[in-house]
């Protein structure tokens, strides 16, 4: 076989020369005239034939590409890799061609050889990167990128590929064996585990978060320590892009996403409520008896008629069968208004269209405060997004402060008036204190 190559070689190059004798008599192989046109008709004919492809063959391709149906072949061209694989033609010629025209073992036939294998590696390589790119954007359309984003595993094949491409290239330019690199570089593994401290961490992370399905583009997640609090649109090898609500981007390390405190929302859009979680404070003053009139008036609202009429029925049989008269009022049960207005108020959650009726929710009573009696609404909207959500949860209680002088309530307010004459009391107070150790000091 290599006594054939030869012979082609041989037999090229002869007919190459006699057609220069014709143009340039006396010229001869060993001289520079005959290298330098050598090459540079080896370099026009890699050019023609570039040329060619890139005019003829690819706009063919794109043709075929466009006529297609299919999805993955529309990323190739968008990423570039037939273009790519177009660049390996004139490389391929040169390296064949160079040999043949060029004693081979010659210093200058070597280098134009390696010059083109080279072009040949990096082309190569940035082939591959559009092919993984184009795998990326079919994975990411499917959908499942949802269950398990493959950004991170897709930027470290490229970087493999890289590195290997790297070592192929120095030990070519070398003429070493690639395996002598790979082991001189456990001499400097120290440095380079320094240098790729972030990728390491990146790529460890990345799989603990597909392997688990911590976190998945488009999760909405909370960092207060970064400040981060938005959607995540992109998990990498080594950063996480989160666009915020107020629309600007943050970038973070992935690792942080496993190391540090982090709340993910997801389980609320998956779960079909978002929680309303609010109270309104009532004043206490405004908690009394109900009335026989307060209880008529009750019975008409639609929501507990039926309440107040079990409860009046229960409590009447309690007064009869513990013979408890109306005028003992030590043994004599009522109901309130701030329970009657909780039953409306749970009944009123109950029948909320925008109520995830199938979660928790209730309407409850926290500890009194200095600022009244919270009464809390917790309950589902089944509106998850956020304007829509906000508008149900202010429509409820809109609903609920309308709702209290009904039954005769009234919510905390702290009267400004008030507040500001405590505050310049207890000011007057404190500066009071501050003078006595000046006035014992004089003495």
């Amino acid at each position: 076989m290599e006594m054939e190559t030869e012979q082609i070689s041989s037999s090229l190059r002869t007919h190459f020369l006699e057609l220069l004798e014709l143009l340039l008599p006396g010229i001869s192989a060993d001289t520079v005239l005959y290298n330098v046109i050598a090459i540079s008709a080896t370099l026009a004919f890699a050019a023609v034939v570039y040329l060619f492809a890139r005019i003829v063959i690819r706009p063919q391709i794109a043709t075929w590409v466009k006529r297609s149906d299919a999805q993955w072949d529309n990323g190739l061209l968008k990423h570039g890799f037939f273009r790519r694989l177009l660049h390996l033609l004139p490389a391929l010629c040169i390296t064949l061609i160079i040999p043949s025209l060029i004693e081979h073992t010659s210093l200058l036939s070597g280098f134009m050889v390696k010059l083109a294998m080279l072009y040949m590696l990096f082309s190569g390589m940035l082939a591959v990167f559009a092919l993984l790119s184009t795998l990326e954007d079919v994975y990411n359309s499917s959908g499942t990128t949802r269950r398990a984003p493959i950004t991170g595993f897709i930027q470290v094949t490229k970087l493999v590929f890289a590195i290997i491409v790297v070592l192929l290239s120095i030990s070519l330019v070398i003429d070493r064996s690639p395996l002598i690199l790979v082991s001189g570089l456990t001499a400097i593994a120290a440095v380079l585990l320094l240098i790729f401290r972030d990728t390491i961490l990146g790529f460890v992370a990345g799989i603990q978060i597909a392997a688990n399905r911590m976190f998945n583009t488009g999760d909405w997640i909370q960092m207060p320590k970064y400040e981060v609090d938005g959607v995540i649109i992109e998990i990498g090898l080594t950063n996480v892009k989160v666009q915020n609500w107020d629309m600007t981007i943050s970038t973070l390390p992935t690792y942080s996403l496993t190391n540090e405190a982090v709340k993910n929302w997801r389980g609320m859009e998956e779960s079909g409520g978002r929680r309303i979680k609010r109270a309104i404070y009532i004043n206490i003053h405004s908690v009394k008896l109900c009335t026989p009139e307060m209880l008529e008036k009750f019975s008409n609202i639609r929501y507990i008629s039926k309440y107040i009429e079990d409860k009046v029925s229960e409590l009447q049989t309690f007064h009869k069968d513990n013979a408890i008269e109306e005028r003992d009022l030590l043994n004599n049960r009522k109901l309130t208004n701030i329970g009657t207005f909780r039953a409306y108020l749970t009944a009123y959650i109950s029948k909320h269209p925008k109520v995830n009726q199938s979660m928790t929710h209730m309407v409850r009573q926290l500890p009194p405060t200095e600022l009244g009696l919270p009464l809390e609404v917790y309950c589902f909207s089944t509106e998850q997004q956020w304007v829509q959500y906000e508008q149900v949860q202010a429509d409820i209680f809109d609903h609920i402060m309308a709702m209290l002088d009904q039954f005769e309530l009234s919510a905390y307010q702290r009267d400004g008036h008030l507040s500001s004459m405590l505050s310049q009391s207890s000011s007057a107070q404190t500066s009071g204190q501050e003078e006595r150790p000046d006035k014992e000091s004089s003495e």
